[in-house]
């Protein structure tokens, strides 16, 4: 049977259908499950079919993926260690999916509550009023996720719920049930709550949720409260500050079943499929786009870079969105080029590069600040990933005709604004470029001929071969 609604149920699967009074669940055959029951089952499930667990998650298959299944065929709570970047919150958002398409809670309950085990203390009080003619409500997997940037001013009334004052005034006493407003978790009741950023939650409240996790009570102003909360935990932290002493305590560390390591795309190829799935796409009237390959291979090679660069601090990662955003900056500037030029297509060359510098400066923390400039680091990781891509797609000596026509007199200038065919009208004069430009597969284009005669030029630079003249205006190249 299928799990939409719940396992070892006989409820029909249609909304309209569904029980709307307790006893109407009750002859229905509904048994309830836990949250981690219930993720389990349909894990398998899943599994089973052959279904995509985490869509748009890129690169976690063989690694992250499996680590998470485990966790949650073995009901653990999860805390995801990895620098910016690493799609965690997007793993823990994706966990919703595990869950059925809707529940039975109590009517108008705060905290979902199972109407054959409800423990808020207004659900009980309806269903011993009510009994079986206690009205029920169908919650939806979306209204059962919860999540929290865990912050140094976060409180105990923000997670867990505070007395309300206007309860009180209307004649309750403080140890009623009633008089509490409910925080995040408990309105999470059967469902999944993620905390993000975990070590900047201050000592104090990190104390408050240990109960919450293990013994399942709360203590609110003073008094116990035996609340016996139904939540799968997720938590997200900066290794750094995860594993630095003070940031948080040992015994909620011991609380989280699997502590699973993301990472950063371990491959190039990997990091241009995150780019070309995560940036945003504008169409322009007039102009057509096109990317070549080899330049989307130099703003991945620029992060992987980056990543390794000594003069980049590696405490805090090189996250993924440097690549999306320097991609981006990229075909804009090619787009802006075509408008202002009044050309019908447009592809990204190594001149627009100087488009990355916004896009690039602040994503990264320098090691010693003071000491180089931003902009001459970031100068520096473009030369490296051009020369690196370059060198995977070419060997210089294959262009020594085109260096002697160089030592011969040949010059040719390249610039962001230089038409496209100013470009292909060059290549009769270049010779072996036509072999080079057909081996990067960018076909007729005129854009991307010139694209690719850009980035041939400026590798033969990078590799020594050739003299680079840049000032303000075009960029000369020549013996």
């Amino acid at each position: 049977m299928s799990a939409s609604i719940a396992a070892d149920t006989a409820t029909p699967q249609t909304p309209e259908s569904r029980p709307s009074t307790l006893g109407a669940l009750r002859e229905s055959g509904y048994r309830p499950r836990t949250v981690r029951e219930e993720m389990r089952a349909n894990l398998i499930a899943k599994i089973r079919r052959g279904d995509e667990l985490f869509p748009g998650v890129v690169g976690y298959d063989q690694t992250v993926v499996p680590q998470i299944e485990n966790a949650i065929l073995s009901g653990q709570d999860i805390i995801f260690l990895g620098e910016r970047g690493q799609a965690k919150t997007r793993l823990a958002r994706s966990l919703v999916n595990l869950m059925d398409e809707a529940i039975p809670t109590v009517a108008g309950s705060e905290i979902n509550d199972d109407p054959f085990q409800p423990v808020s203390r207004a659900a009980r009080d309806l269903v011993a009023e009510r009994g079986d003619e206690t009205p029920i409500e169908w919650v939806g997997r979306d209204r059962r996720y919860g999540e929290k940037l865990a912050t140094p001013d976060t409180t105990i009334a923000d997670l867990i719920g505070e007395v309300d004052p206007i309860k009180v005034a209307e004649g309750r006493y403080l140890s009623d049930e009633l008089t509490i407003s409910y925080g995040l978790i408990p309105r999470t009741n059967r469902g999944v709550f993620t905390l993000n950023e975990l070590p900047d939650l201050a000592e104090r409240i990190q104390v408050g949720l240990l109960n919450i996790m293990e013994e399942r009570d709360v203590q609110i102003r003073g008094y116990k409260i035996r609340l016996p909360l139904d939540v799968f935990v997720v938590a997200s932290a900066n290794p750094e500050d995860y594993t630095n002493r003070g940031r948080i305590i040992t015994p909620l560390k011991d609380r989280y079943g699997s502590q699973i390591r993301t990472h950063y795309p371990e491959s190039i190829d990997l990091e241009m499929k995150i780019m070309d799935q995560e940036r945003a796409v504008f169409p322009t009237d007039g102009v057509q786009v096109t990317v070549p390959d080899f330049m989307k291979e130099v703003v991945a090679e620029l992060t992987h870079l980056a990543r390794r660069s000594h003069d980049v601090s590696q405490r805090s990662g090189v996250s993924v969105r440097m690549s999306v955003a320097n991609y981006e900056n990229l075909v804009s500037n090619a787009t802006r080029r075509a408008i202002r030029l009044g050309e019908k297509q447009a592809a990204p060359r190594v001149s627009d590069l100087a488009g990355v510098l916004a896009s690039t400066t602040g994503k990264i923390e320098l090691e010693s600040m003071g000491e180089v400039r931003e902009d001459q680091v970031v100068e520096k990781l473009v030369q490296s990933a051009v020369s690196a891509t370059f060198n995977r797609h070419f060997s210089v000596r294959q262009f020594e005709r085109l260096v002697l026509a160089f030592d011969n007199g040949l010059q040719v200038e390249a610039s962001d604004m230089m038409p496209a065919m100013d470009y292909v009208h060059q290549l009769s004069h270049l010779e072996g470029m036509g072999e080079a430009v057909s081996k990067l597969g960018v076909g007729g284009n005129p854009a991307a001929v010139a694209s690719a005669v850009e980035f041939v030029l400026e590798g033969l630079h990078l590799n020594r071969r050739l003299n680079k003249d840049a000032g303000r205006g075009p960029a000369r190249y020549h013996r």
